[in-house]
């Protein structure tokens, strides 16, 4: 074993007990546990704006991917009831009416779903560090703190594949690469569902994730 490693390792093991100790709810000791192998969930939500302090997630879609497969029969479909109205922009945005809302669940309790749904497994997704910030509002008075899981950004992913194809001259301009999650998928040869949907959406980030793990010969 190289002796480098062991200070990692031991950083990271007093760490993950450090979390579990002041774990707000026991019940979710397991997300600490080691994850399945060759296992993720493909996350990702709607919300009612973008502002992550005031607005609020009114859909989270969620989808298990093992291997090269995306588990469609293992996915969490779930409305979250907002605290507060729905603009007109959201509506139009998301087709989402306080009406289609006023049965859905609670954030606590959606947030409680969905992190049993994830259980130990890496997250994966399209510009997720937002998901996981408005996620993080609902589950921090849960746990006191926020999701342990190692998240995946596939963007940054594409990033990384788009700029290894570059000649050397032209890495340095390697920022104005597009990320437009369209562009994305066109480039990747993926079918595009109809945006704005969270399972679709965590749907095709899954597909967009496999691919470029694929061409990188992980997959």
């Amino acid at each position: 074993m190289n002796d480098l490693l062991l200070p990692q390792r031991w950083w990271h093991s007093l760490k993950r007990e450090w979390l579990i100790y002041h774990l707000g709810d026991p019940e979710f000791k397991f997300m600490f546990d080691p994850p399945p192998p060759n296992e993720w969930v493909a996350l990702d939500c709607e919300t009612s704006g973008l502002n992550v302090r005031t607005d609020e997630i009114i859909s989270i879609g969620a989808v298990r991917i093992v291997g090269n497969r995306i588990m469609t029969s293992e996915r969490l479909e779930l409305l979250v009831r907002p605290e507060r109205g729905l603009t007109a922009d959201s509506v139009r945005i998301h087709r989402l009416r306080e009406r289609d809302l006023a049965n859905g669940l609670p954030a606590e309790d959606a947030v409680k779903q969905l992190m049993r749904f994830i259980g130990s497994r890496p997250l994966v997704g399209y510009y997720l560090e937002f998901d996981v910030a408005m996620l993080h509002r609902a589950i921090w008075p849960i746990l006191g703190q926020g999701l342990p899981q190692p998240k995946i950004e596939v963007s940054a992913l594409y990033h990384d594949y788009k700029f290894r194809q570059l000649p050397p001259y032209q890495q340095q301009a390697s920022a104005d690469i597009d990320l437009r999650f369209s562009t994305l998928m066109a480039d990747l040869g993926l079918p595009l569902r109809e945006a704005h949907d969270a399972l679709n959406d965590a749907v095709m980030a899954a597909l967009a994730f496999i691919k470029l793990r694929q061409l990188r010969g992980l997959g």
